[in-house]
């Protein structure tokens, strides 16, 4: 018999999604089975929002941010009772394993419905990079060129006003975007939510580089560090004669998320689209298709779901060296 597999995106947005839908479409279809697309995330499962999908119904989203499918959010989902409509309407389509692309808490729900004894496989996708069970997720690549090129503009600007520019990054509990883009764009200092933050360090560190003769300064900081910008620029209020330098914030919030995904992301989520489909042809449910050793791995949610992701300390100690 011809077999059947859905396709949902949950969470927040990340660019590439639609690249993954596409391959798991796509692969599916070339394994002759029959693919449906979950309109709106889990609460799409509930509602029933089933499509049939084809070949060309994904054509031309390679290059598309965002997700064709939806998102939403759905507290009906984390309980029992929302859950059996989900399983309920997915056998009434005679629906046998289910693909789930998002982050931590969408792979959270998957998990859950796993343990229901509903076949699934997770996508690692979001932003943040702080999926366990894998080295990047779909979106970063592109969300950090973004926030990069933020970050050159904003130091043009700077160098022409004498200023600090205080730049906040998205991430609530990982620091892995302001890390690199602090990084990669020169800032003298980098706040982060696996670390706590010295304000009077960076003070210093302004004043200095003012005292040096440097024209501009930035801070690249994690919207869920101790200090984000909100907090440094109340700081600064306080300590302004000594900086030199006057001081700007800038937050990027959601255009990290906008953009359309680069060449890396549409790569990485072909690779795990596909390799989400050889799982389920293998029958290997309950796991987590990422990239580990630049590979595509499956490794078990129970291995992965409520983990917390440790950021590489190499790296800190690398920004720290080089602000």
């Amino acid at each position: 018999m011809k077999k059947s597999i859905a396709v949902l995106t949950s969470g927040g947005d990340a660019p590439g999604m639609n690249a993954a839908i596409r391959a798991v479409v796509r692969t599916g279809l070339k394994n002759g089975w029959d693919v449906y697309g979950v309109r709106n995330g889990y609460r799409g499962l509930i509602n029933g929002q089933f499509d049939r999908m084809s070949s060309r119904d994904v054509g031309g989203i390679l290059q598309r941010g965002g997700t064709i499918l939806g998102s939403a959010r759905c507290p009906e989902f984390t309980t029992v009772e929302g859950r059996t409509v989900a399983i309920r309407n997915l056998n009434r389509l005679g629906i046998e394993a289910l693909v789930v692309i998002g982050g931590n808490g969408s792979q959270a729900g998957a998990h859950e419905l796993y343990k229901m004894g509903f076949p699934v496989v997770g996508v690692a996708s979001t932003i943040d990079n702080d999926l366990a069970g894998t080295e990047i997720t779909i979106g970063v690549d592109t969300a950090l060129n973004i926030a990069l090129e933020a970050i050159d503009r904003l130091k043009v600007t700077a160098s022409s006003h004498q200023r600090a520019f205080i730049i906040e990054v998205m991430g609530r509990k990982c620091g892995y975007l302001a890390l690199t883009a602090g990084l990669a764009g020169g800032a003298e200092a980098i706040t982060l939510p696996e670390h706590e933050t010295d304000p009077e360090e960076i003070a210093e560190a302004l004043s200095l580089a003012y005292a040096h003769g440097k024209n501009h300064a930035l801070i690249v900081a994690a919207e869920g560090a101790d200090y984000n910008a909100a907090k440094l620029t109340e700081f600064f209020k306080e300590h302004r004669d000594r900086l030199g330098f006057s001081v700007r914030s800038t937050i990027l919030g959601h255009v990290q998320r906008g953009g359309e995904p680069g060449a890396a992301d549409r790569i990485l989520a072909s690779k795990l689209g596909c390799g989400a489909v050889q799982a389920i042809a293998r029958e290997e449910y309950g796991v987590l298709i990422g990239l580990i050793n630049n590979k595509v791995t499956a490794t078990p949610y129970d291995d992965m779901v409520g983990k917390v992701k440790e950021l590489d300390e190499e790296l800190f100690e690398l920004a720290r060296l080089l602000d």
